[in-house]
């Protein structure tokens, strides 16, 4: 009996994480813990370098509570301390401030559930909508797409790469595995189905009669068979020529058996004689009535092919006994095997003339789109218009990306990685608001000493 897998082995490796964050409460200790847990090496480091920027934030913080009651209970003893007092107690309430600030973005306060804090946990899936959006609007806006592949000049920059002497060897080593693994991935019984399915529908379904019969007729139109009836004609003179002895055993031997031998051969040589004649009179004469005979039948073939049923059926008989369907699936075969073979040995051999005159247009493409503006105009215009296409039908699409992949990571884990990327900066916020707040404190307790002092 088989076994589901997932029942077996559990929730897989992208769906633990949020299956462990939803065993604790959110906002919480354990599931920062369980967050933390699922850290990459490389967040490792950033959260290292968080975690020295919040203890040195946390260390001014208590540097200033300590200053503070020092110089509270110190103050009336020596009153220029209420200076001192006033600039940690601002520094205090800014550090605090601050502190506030930056953990509602991330988390609850000390866990506490108040209102407006623990943000990006809490309308994750509007950030991401948003940020979407935002990506949508500002970045993938056709206008902007073209005007940056513009400015770039993807032509001039592929053509110099083309026509470098590494380019064309890289294009070429990467068609070679290109072709070996379509072939690779290709069945050879699938292929040989489509060969033969295309013969039998280019090939072997429509009529060879009436095609024949017009390419016929315009050969003998143009008189381009005269060459091959005078190559026949000049071997028959030939044969003649060196077969006096064949000719005459023929008529010997056709002779009844009264006739006299030397009668035999006079009527052979004169049987010879004529046909040697007949031969070399229509050899020697391009308007023998021979010749006529032989242009007119051939035309009259052409006609036949193209009008006569009678003869277009014959053209099809001979057709199916030619082509038949054995002969049609080892044709298909053997096409499919002579271009793989002779494919795979041409892109595995370097020298092979395919290789290098592939090489060779690559090169001469990127030199031409190097050497002419115009091309190259086309060229980063075709990039423009295919960009602009591809950003106007699917820009959605590709925002749709961002929000939802965002909804589907979980809160503290998503809370935790944004933290890590910007939380480093945010510390400063809280360094900065310590330094802010004690001047603050320290000019407003002046002012009000200078006015009411």
């Amino acid at each position: 009996m088989q076994v589901n897998s997932e029942a077996t082995t559990g929730p897989t490796t992208q769906e633990a994480p949020a299956e462990a964050a939803r065993e604790v409460p959110p906002g919480t200790k354990a599931a920062a813990a369980v967050v933390s847990r699922r850290l990459g090496a490389g967040d490792a480091e950033k959260a290292a370098a968080l975690r020295k920027m919040k203890l040195l934030a946390l260390s001014l913080l208590i540097a200033m509570a300590v200053v503070f009651v020092f110089a509270f209970a110190l103050q009336k003893d020596y009153p220029w301390l209420q200076y001192v007092r006033a600039a940690a107690e601002g520094g205090m309430v800014g550090a605090l401030a601050d502190w506030f600030a930056v953990t509602a973005l991330f988390k609850y306060p000390m866990g506490i559930k108040i209102p407006h804090t623990a943000i990006i946990p809490r309308r994750k899936d509007q950030i991401g909508a948003s940020l979407g959006e935002f990506v949508e609007t500002n970045f993938l806006s056709e206008q902007v797409v073209q005007d940056k592949l513009a400015s770039v000049n993807i032509a001039r920059r592929a053509g110099e790469w083309l026509a470098a002497p590494g380019g064309a060897d890289r294009v070429a080593k990467e068609g070679a595995a290109v072709i070996r693994g379509a072939f690779k991935v290709l069945n050879d019984d699938d292929v040989q189905a489509v060969i033969e399915g295309m013969v039998r529908k280019h090939l072997l379904a429509p009529p060879w009669g009436p095609p024949v019969g017009r390419l016929a007729e315009r050969v003998f139109h143009d008189g381009h068979h005269h060459t091959l009836v005078d190559l026949l004609v000049d071997r028959a003179a030939d044969w003649v020529d060196d077969n006096h002895e064949t000719v005459t055993r023929l008529v010997s031997d056709r002779s009844p058996t009264w006739v006299p031998q030397f009668v035999d051969g006079l009527v052979g040589d004169k049987v010879y004689l004529e046909i040697l004649k007949f031969v070399r009179a229509v050899q020697a004469d391009p308007r023998h009535q021979v010749r006529q005979s032989i242009d007119k039948y051939l035309n009259d073939l052409a006609q036949d092919l193209q009008h006569d049923p009678a003869m277009i059926a014959r053209a099809e008989d001979i057709k199916a006994q030619v082509l038949g369907d054995p002969e049609v699936r080892e044709l298909a075969s053997r096409t499919w095997g002579t271009v793989k073979n002779a494919l795979l040995g041409a892109v595995d051999d370097p020298d092979s003339e395919l290789t290098i005159k592939f090489k060779a247009a690559v090169r001469d493409f990127g030199s031409r789109l190097v050497q002419d503006p115009e091309l190259a105009g086309k060229v980063n215009a075709w990039i423009g218009d295919a960009a602009g296409y591809l950003v106007r039908t699917y820009r959605s699409d590709i925002a749709g990306v961002i929000t939802d992949t965002v909804a589907r990571w979980d809160a503290e884990e998503t809370s935790q990685k944004i933290e890590l990327q910007v939380g480093k900066d945010l510390q400063f916020i809280r360094i900065n608001g310590t330094v802010v707040g004690s001047l603050a404190g320290l000019a407003i307790f002046t002012v009000a000493q200078l006015i009411f002092g």
